[in-house]
């Protein structure tokens, strides 16, 4: 077995890390410890790594490339063996992104003036894409529970179906930024009221790979006859094995009434063209990444347990909840007894600290903020100093 070295900082200045460049753009100052947006500072799995420097180096043209079988097989294997989510190559089409494949579905199964219903606190691309689309966000806020975690507002969404009317839902699948792995008969229960009131569910599962402490993912489309006659599915390698950089994604359609006129449309308009890079990567990792990727999940798992304890014992005012899925903790501040805004501030002008603030996630994500964990543990250790000493 290979040990992977994920304690080594790896300087990324001078790499056009969208991270480290647009500081000054979106937090007015570049002196900041970059712990926002969702990718990781681990070096990539060395598999995928060589897979591409032999194909570069070994031949030198790189002209259109197809999307062969082995490339397809990949991704229809390691889903079936890793989450038991079972489909053929003719229900999986190439996406260049989740978000892109979401603005797909929403033009293509959508009109403007459409409802479509969002769960906040939630990614926040879904809005953007929804509004900018001339479409109509609706939101099913999250419940927050007494053990403070969340649970899915089923009374509401039937509420919101039967008197809103909506074409469609978005499912985030394992929930960001709550890192929710939702249960199979949440998911029956959703696909249930989407079948009965005619609504597709987009589920974006691209943190169904990056399971903590023994939680398993369930594709919502594998619950029920209803789940797969609703749901279009969008996953992704990219977050799995910090390749989002090389823009690699894939959809499935189970329904055929919805897939082949989707599918169509998509291969008309030549929106599932992939480009060498992203191709080479994605067979390389699904093949030969699994190692990889678990040790991964033990040492996020660490850096999570880490903060929590860190918040626990010295600054009790935050609360680190602890996610089932994903590399992303969500900070609640709200025991700090100050203004949404001037925990903002707090963590930008005082502990000097780069990290997505709640309210860009809903209402419901107001005196909180995104913690990413995709770090070696003395960033993360420097970043609780750091915060320790502006409270002080």
């Amino acid at each position: 077995m290979t040990n992977y070295n994920f304690d080594q900082c790896i300087d990324r200045h001078g790499t056009q890390c969208k991270k480290i460049e647009v500081l000054k753009q979106d937090y007015g100052r570049d002196d900041l410890l970059p712990l926002w947006i969702a990718d990781m500072d681990f070096a990539v799995c060395p598999a995928i790594t060589d897979a591409i420097v032999n194909r570069l180096a070994n031949h030198p043209i790189y002209g259109y490339t197809c999307l062969y079988d082995g490339y397809w097989q990949s991704i229809i294997d390691w889903q079936r063996e890793r989450n038991g989510f079972v489909f053929n190559q003719d229900e999986v089409t190439f996406v260049a992104g989740i978000v892109t494949g979401f603005g797909l579905a929403v033009n293509f199964f959508t009109r403007p003036g459409d409802r479509i219903v969002i769960q906040p606190p939630v990614y926040y691309p879904f809005k953007d894409v929804i509004n900018g689309n001339g479409r109509v966000t609706v939101n099913n806020d999250l419940i927050h529970t007494d053990d403070n975690f969340y649970r899915m507002d089923l009374e509401g969404l039937e509420r919101i179906f039967e008197e809103e009317h909506p074409r469609m839902m978005v499912l985030c699948n394992p929930h960001n930024p709550a890192g929710i792995a939702w249960e199979p008969e949440v998911l029956r229960q959703v696909a249930r009221l989407a079948r009965k009131h005619d609504v597709i569910v987009f589920s974006d599962e691209i943190f169904g790979d990056i399971m903590l402490y023994g939680h398993k993912h369930t594709a919502m489309a594998t619950v029920s006859d209803d789940a797969a006659a609703v749901t279009v599915t969008c996953g992704a390698p990219s977050k799995t094995f910090n390749i989002a950089g090389l823009k690699s994604s894939w959809c499935v359609v189970k329904n055929p009434e919805l897939r082949e006129p989707f599918f169509k449309w998509i291969e008309t308009n030549e929106l599932c063209n992939a480009n060498l890079v992203s191709i080479i990567a994605t067979e390389a990792a699904y093949r030969n990444g699994a190692e990889w990727l678990d040790q991964c999940l033990r040492y996020i798992e660490g850096n999570i347990d880490y903060v929590e304890q860190y918040c626990r014992e010295n600054i009790p005012g935050i609360v680190a909840i602890k996610p089932q899925a994903g590399f992303l903790v969500w900070l609640d501040c709200t025991g700090l007894g100050i203004s949404h805004e001037e925990v903002v501030a707090l963590f930008r002008d005082k502990a000097g600290l780069a990290m997505n603030e709640g309210s860009m996630f809903g209402e419901a994500g107001k005196c909180h903020m995104r913690f990413n964990m995709g770090s070696p543990r003395s960033v993360i250790e420097q970043a609780m100093r750091q915060l320790k000493a502006a409270l002080s």
